[in-house]
């Protein structure tokens, strides 16, 4: 991992996810981005020329918004942990999922780390948040931090997956993170997607997967049907005492999306706990 990637709009959940980025990046030797995005100029303006304004520059803004990033910086060098870590501050004009989407693209970002509070009820069903328009257009893995989390002390992750052919990038991914955080791994394997018999062969699938990416002694599958899957997972993460949920995602978009949802937004909305959110398309530089 080169260079993690953190939104910032000063906020207490944005200022919660920058001590999580700063965590991983010290145990990983990662650099730090950090990233304000504008986003007030866009939403107060006639959707016909929001595109146009999206990239027109306010000197003034933009200073006052790098002494504040500067500041934040400055807090994390204090502290020794943090004092060598390599920080890069940038400041963009725009939607947030947007500006993150191409910052990660030009900048070949490994990680987007970003706080949220969710989204629930009427507002969850017609526009989600922006976390989840991050992590369907992320062109890296992202780990959302919920409110409340100031830090990321993994011992057990839980890993639920389909475990098919197109899990190999995550159970790849999740394994270089245990190499850095040494927690162990528990499998949820729900309602069957790939048809497996009941003669232990979604056991040998994990077993399967897991050798390949390196990925060391991932628990037994926990097999189960589940109507509402979101709710399962975050009831196994409770059960088994889960500190992360690492899922993959297609990141469908579109009718795709309307028609079919994400299993992962709705864990991602409703947990408490970080979620590290893996696109089933991406591939490590």
């Amino acid at each position: 991992m080169k260079k993690i990637l953190v939104p910032i709009d000063f906020s207490p959940n944005s200022k919660n996810a920058l001590w999580v980025a700063a965590e991983i990046a010290a145990k990983s030797g990662a650099r730090l981005e950090l990233l304000h995005v504008n986003v007030a100029t866009i939403y107060s303006t006639p959707p016909e020329y929001a595109r146009a304004v999206a990239h027109v520059e306010d000197p003034e803004y933009d200073d006052s918004a790098i002494s504040a990033l500067e500041k934040l910086s400055l807090e994390l060098s204090e502290n020794p942990v943090f004092a060598k870590l390599k920080i890069d501050m940038r400041v963009e004009d725009g939607f947030l999922h947007t500006s993150i989407r191409e910052v990660s693209e030009v900048d070949t970002v490994d990680l987007v780390v970003m706080g949220t509070k969710g989204a629930s009820g009427l507002k969850e069903f017609l526009i989600g948040s922006n976390t989840e328009k991050v992590i369907r257009t992320a062109p890296c893995p992202v780990l959302v931090v919920p409110e409340g989390v100031e830090r990321l002390d993994v011992k057990t992750v839980l890993l639920p997956s389909t475990l098919k052919d197109d899990q190999q990038g995550i159970f790849r991914y999740l394994a270089k993170w245990q190499k850095i955080f040494g927690f162990t791994v528990k499998v949820l394997y729900l309602n069957n997607p790939a048809g497996f018999p009941t003669d232990g062969s979604a056991e040998a699938m994990k077993n399967r997967l897991a050798e390949a990416a390196g990925l060391e002694k991932p628990d037994v599958v926990m097999t189960m049907s589940a109507f509402f899957e979101d709710s399962t997972i975050l009831s196994a993460a409770e059960h088994y005492d889960a500190d992360m949920i690492a899922m993959a995602t297609h990141q469908r978009q579109g009718l795709s999306h309307v028609l079919f949802g994400s299993v992962t937004e709705d864990t991602i909305n409703h947990s408490k706990l970080p979620v590290l959110a893996v696109p089933v398309r991406w591939t490590e530089s």
